[in-house]
């Protein structure tokens, strides 16, 4: 048995220990907002956070995040409105949309290490999320949207 917990719940599971994080969160614990893309780790559609840190939940077997906080796009927030989440939104940053979920969450982690990102940091930080339709600039505004929600008060 595996026990962890997930958007703050308590979970358990009794599956194989190499089970990728993945596939536990999509066909046990029902959130499907985490995305599968490759299978190797290379194109981040899977990233949600373990212990507050991103990583890619398709190579990352459950034995290795027992006992570990994890947080999927779905616990992010729950109602919509974390600042990533409304800049999203704001500037229509997805085409498609399979990868957003990974590159919010990649960008979350971005923003608690470099609250006022360059265009620097947000290169070195998300050129691991690949996004198929190309939509880069975009991700990028709303990245810099949302730092900047940060630290405007909310109304």
């Amino acid at each position: 048995m595996y026990n962890l917990t997930v958007n703050g719940q308590p979970f358990g599971t009794e599956t194989d220990g190499e089970t990728p994080l993945l596939w536990v969160l999509r066909d046990e614990a029902h959130l499907k907002g985490t995305k599968f893309g490759c299978g190797i780790g290379m194109c981040g559609a899977c990233t949600v956070h373990v212990d507050g840190r991103a990583m890619r939940s398709c190579i990352t077997p459950i034995a290795a995040v027992a006992g570990c906080a994890i947080t999927t796009i779905e616990g992010l927030s729950p109602d919509g409105t974390h600042p990533l989440q409304r800049a999203w939104l704001a500037t229509q940053a997805p085409q498609c949309g399979y990868c957003q979920s990974g590159q919010i969450m990649q960008a979350a982690t971005l923003l608690k290490d470099y609250p006022q990102p360059t265009d620097a940091n947000i290169d070195a930080v998300m050129s691991g999320n690949l996004c198929r339709c190309m939509a880069y600039v975009r991700i990028r505004k709303a990245i810099k949207l949302a730092a900047a929600m940060q630290e405007a008060p909310r109304v």
